[in-house]
């Protein structure tokens, strides 16, 4: 019997692509209701594709970034609930900054909800505040950062935070790491350059794009050239430091960073959001 999808999966699969309602049906068909292969197989056909899926899902809260008074340690935290309105919550937020504070000197989330907390430890607290708001109320998500100069960037609404970490505390840092991590948040890059790309993430773009070229009967002894120049602009759209700046399109990231010292270069990022 043929898989026949349901409309809601179609909707997802059309929200998450940009692909039409048809092509979207029709890839699922072809998937036999596999997710991640109809995904693939609208990549392959040529349509709209967002390269990074980590966000399909969400759930409601505040994500909240903070660094320490030294600009070395840094941490980002989502403290999730179940509607936008206790997200909204001013209560809710200072509670979601007070974490995320403590989160910058616990190595991990398990010991964040370890921590004491006036008295009791994180997670009896978050226990209680489910038994006062009526929601569930839990840490979602959990990054640490350390490097030589950190900064945060929190999107207003707090559902999107990140911390940029450069090469050296130079004059005008503050404004550099804010800007870079603002870069972050907007753009969502996969990775900081093409160094720290997974090599899965490679092996499948590589896959991908062969299979399109191949489609528009491109011949073989050229395939591998004109790979390396698509590579070369997955890496830029989708790697931190090669991408436009979005304060100044005429420049990449790592440009903007040069412009203001010869010398400073970001050395890292972690980004989170709801």
């Amino acid at each position: 019997m043929s898989y026949t999808p349901v409309a809601a999966d179609v909707a997802k699969l059309r929200n998450q692509t940009g692909a039409g309602m048809m092509d979207c049906k029709k890839a699922l068909v072809e998937a036999e209701g596999d997710f991640e292969k109809a995904v693939d197989i609208l990549r392959k056909k040529g349509q709209k594709v967002a390269a990074n899926r980590a966000d399909r899902e969400s759930t409601e809260g505040a994500v909240i970034a903070r660094v320490n008074e030294d600009n070395t340690l840094g941490a980002i935290i989502s403290l999730n609930c179940e509607t936008d309105f206790v997200g909204k919550n001013e209560a809710f937020i200072e509670l979601a900054y007070e974490l995320a504070e403590m989160a910058i000197f616990a190595a991990t989330k398990e010991e964040l909800l370890a921590t004491d907390f006036h008295g009791m430890t994180v997670a009896d607290k978050l226990i209680e505040q489910t038994g006062v708001i009526g929601e569930k109320i839990e840490i979602g998500t959990f990054e640490r950062i350390e490097g030589p100069f950190l900064g945060a960037y929190i999107h207003a609404g707090n559902k999107i935070a990140a911390i940029t970490s450069l090469s050296a505390k130079v004059d005008g840092a503050d404004e550099v790491a804010k800007s870079v991590s603002m870069q972050a948040a907007a753009m969502n890059p996969i990775a900081l350059d093409e160094t720290k790309v997974s090599q899965e993430t490679i092996d499948k773009e590589l896959e991908i794009e062969r299979h399109k070229l191949t489609e528009e009967g491109k011949p073989a002894n050229i395939i591998d050239n004109i790979l390396k120049g698509k590579m070369q602009r997955f890496y830029k759209d989708n790697t931190l430091v090669h991408q436009d700046f979005i304060k100044d399109s005429s420049m990449s990231v790592a440009d903007y960073v040069k412009s203001v010292n010869a010398d400073l270069k970001v050395t890292g990022f972690v980004r989170v959001s709801l």
